[in-house]
């Protein structure tokens, strides 16, 4: 068995002429206070000496309405009294616990209400809650529908019972040294040789400390805050809006046709307020429907104003990106945004109805598709992810388009997010005349891959194991 501390020995001296006693007690014998007690308790514990008991009990407080009820009843309790046969609503309504008692008796069924006479209804009785009432101890379920009611408060104290064990006994009738330890040595007692005589307490190197659990920001947090300090030192300016957007900024002025499927109800959160065109909107129009005044030839049919009006719950954060280029047409614009965006998804470990996006946009003269790439992958890497590679994909606003995927060790390739560059019919209509580079990744999956998840459901749990588990600083490292 492992060396005793002296304030385990100090516990079991007492415990053998107590036998069995909770921390206050203990603590006054011993001088101490009871969260020492039972710190000591949990060291001779493990060694098999004591026993620790930990006992939760319940206790009940009237409030002032319950006070008030205690002397004279229940609401319904007084209600009831007051029902008789022929008795109107109108007559009952002038009672002072009316309000109250008349809804609770009718909650619980105890009376009918016919062309405005009230009925009791078999023979009613509120003995049970009035019980309850006086011994919240034994009321059970009715006890806490009082505590919802705000007639009761319950509160819980934690007591701890300590008690030597068989084995606990039999250590301390071998003797128990209770001299006083010498935790630290003095400078003069290394000089004279004192320390020599000493009591010396003895440690038990291979005993691991108490865990202590700090402050820290949300695991899912801390990697936005992560990519956004990223994107910061390369040199981009962070983008805010609102996540209510009209159709327009939202789908047709990226060059969404108003017959897409990504418009349809089962993908977008539709809302029943209009927001009223801005200014040269015509020019939207006439790329939807011919191709203004470009090569193109749009996409045909007919373009509603009433439908770009109407506003939604953004799909994504493109929407402030578009926004921003018409406000500001000349090069050079470097800007990113990181936003909640809501789809009409069904939930499960890879979806859910709302979610964070990184977008990310650049605009001067002469970037091209080959810029686009290597902002991705420095991004990427410096997000810990050293495999990435792109492939061909199709977007409605961008071309060329492509996907990024990143390596994980254990999983493979994984699809992060879409980018390309503004087509001609995103930017003609608000005269840009400059190539923009354009991004949207998913923030979730990312995080995913770094906190090792498996459902996408657990960023958003209050799991405090997890929370206090996730280490505050988590590089993933990927490579192929």
């Amino acid at each position: 068995m492992a060396e005793l501390t002296q304030n385990e020995k100090r516990l079991l001296a007492v415990l053998v002429k107590e036998h069995k006693a909770d921390a206050p007690h203990l603590a006054t014998m011993l001088d101490t206070t009871p969260e020492a007690v039972v710190q000591w308790a949990h060291l001779a514990e493990d060694k098999g000496l004591v026993c620790l008991e930990r006992l939760i009990e319940k206790a009940f407080f009237y409030t002032d309405e319950g006070n008030e009820y205690l002397k004279n009843g229940l609401p319904e309790t007084q209600i009831l009294r007051f029902i008789h046969d022929n008795i109107s609503l109108a007559d009952l309504q002038k009672r002072a616990a009316f309000r109250i008692g008349f809804g609770q008796l009718r909650k619980k069924g105890l009376i009918s209400v016919n062309n405005g006479m009230i009925f009791k209804v078999g023979n009613p009785s509120t003995d049970e809650d009035e019980a309850a009432l006086k011994n919240p101890i034994t009321g059970g379920q009715r006890t806490k529908d009082l505590i919802k009611r705000g007639i009761l408060q319950e509160s819980e104290t934690v007591r701890y019972e300590i008690s030597i064990t068989s084995l606990g006994l039999a250590h301390a009738e071998k003797g128990l040294d209770l001299r006083e330890e010498t935790g630290t040595l003095s400078s003069e007692q290394i000089i004279s040789g004192s320390w020599k005589n000493a009591n010396l307490r003895r440690y038990d190197v291979t005993k691991l400390p108490r865990k202590i659990y700090p402050g820290k920001i949300h695991p899912y947090q801390r990697i936005i805050s992560e990519m956004r300090e990223i994107l910061l030192e390369m040199g981009f300016c962070e983008l805010y809006g609102g996540i209510v957007q009209q159709s327009y900024w939202n789908f047709d002025a990226l060059f969404q046709p108003q017959d897409h499927p990504a418009r349809e109800m089962q993908d977008t959160f539709y809302l029943k307020e209009t927001v009223p065109l801005p200014k040269g909107y015509e020019k939207v129009k006439a790329m939807h429907e011919y191709g203004g005044d470009t090569s193109s030839t749009g996409w045909g049919g007919i373009w509603r104003e009433e439908k770009a009006e109407q506003c939604v719950l953004r799909t994504h954060t493109t929407s402030v990106s578009i926004q921003h280029l018409v406000q500001n047409p000349n090069p050079p614009v470097k800007a990113f945004c990181i936003g909640r965006v809501y789809r009409r998804e069904t939930i499960d470990t890879t979806h859910l109805a709302e979610f964070e996006q990184l977008e990310g946009i650049v605009m001067d003269e002469g970037v091209h598709f080959g810029n686009l790439l290597g902002i991705l992958r420095e991004f990427y890497h410096r997000m810990g992810f050293e495999g990435v590679r792109f492939k061909p994909s199709y977007y409605p606003y961008t071309e060329p388009s492509l996907d990024a995927e990143v390596y994980a060790d254990g999983i493979g390739w994984i699809e992060m997010g879409g980018a390309g560059v503004f087509r001609e019919e995103v930017t003609a209509p608000f005269g840009i005349n400059y190539p923009v580079l354009a991004w949207g990744l998913g923030v979730s999956r990312i995080a995913m891959l770094r906190l090792g998840l498996k459902d996408l459901r657990h960023l958003h749990h209050s799991d405090i194991a997890f929370l206090r588990n996730t280490p505050a600083l988590y590089r993933m490292t990927g490579g192929e």
